[in-house]
């Protein structure tokens, strides 16, 4: 298990946001944390303690700038998601991102568009692609959703579309939309599902609030799932102390 930190970009500024209230109107989203420091300030951060594979997610517009600035203080040491596309993705390769993140360009329409993801895959290879799979349950399964985590698509994570989509990419990271912020706890199920059955590295997000919660994660996940903690840090205002998380993952 490996901790793999995020910083969330809103409006330029960096957030925590509880991710089933973001919607196309920006003064809608329910903050949790708005930071004073710079995106390079946790860049160097999460440097220093050599944190591959944290991601930059720009939450809607407006957040260029900060994101070029975030990459450019650890070139190769980030992950960037949030409209990218296959347009797109070289400029935020060569701007210093290590992978880019994809959810929406790929599942469009309620489905898996593999026509877009190939047309990825020609650009960045599978090695430095990484598709976003957050979901939300419905019904006893997880339902990939997209924009903003507001649409269902009829995808539905399972061992067969894990295997399938790790075909064509380099990780998975999984949102557990539904406890995204709230740090209420883990969805230890999807953890479960994902470290049963991931065919590359996975990186899962969502509820976690303490040290117990990061065990019982590692427990679920067969050690094979990485994790982001977002709003429960205190460097994002939350209780648990990054240094902790840190030393925890590295156990």
């Amino acid at each position: 298990m490996q901790f793999r930190p995020c910083i969330d970009l809103h409006n330029g500024k960096v957030k925590q946001i509880v991710g089933s209230s973001l919607t196309d109107t920006d003064n809608s989203a329910q903050v949790n944390f708005e930071s004073d420091q710079s995106p390079a300030w946790f860049v160097e951060t999460y440097r220093k303690d050599n944190l591959r594979g944290g991601h930059v997610i720009k939450l809607g517009p407006g957040n260029e700038r900060a994101a070029e600035q975030a990459l450019q203080a650890w070139p190769g040491g980030l992950q960037i998601g949030g409209g990218v596309n296959a347009e797109n993705a070289e400029h935020y390769l060569a701007m210093g991102a290590s992978h880019v993140i994809v959810t929406s360009y790929v599942f469009s329409d309620g489905e898996i568009n593999f026509q877009n993801l190939k047309k990825l895959v020609d650009v960045t290879g599978p090695e430095r692609l990484v598709l976003d799979l957050s979901c939300k349950e419905r019904d006893g399964q997880y339902f990939i959703v997209t924009d903003r985590w507001q649409k269902f698509t009829e995808t539905i994570i399972s061992p067969e579309t894990l295997q399938n989509l790790g075909q064509y990419c380099g990780e998975l990271l999984v949102h557990a939309a539904s406890v995204e912020g709230l740090q209420a706890g883990p969805d230890l199920k999807l953890v479960e599902l994902l470290g049963g059955h991931t065919p590359v590295p996975v990186t899962y997000a969502g509820g976690i609030a303490s040290l117990e919660d990061i065990e019982a994660v590692r427990s679920a996940g067969k050690n094979r799932v990485h994790i982001t903690v977002g709003s429960a840090l205190d460097i994002f205002g939350g209780k648990l102390s990054y240094r902790d998380v840190v030393n925890a993952c590295r156990e």
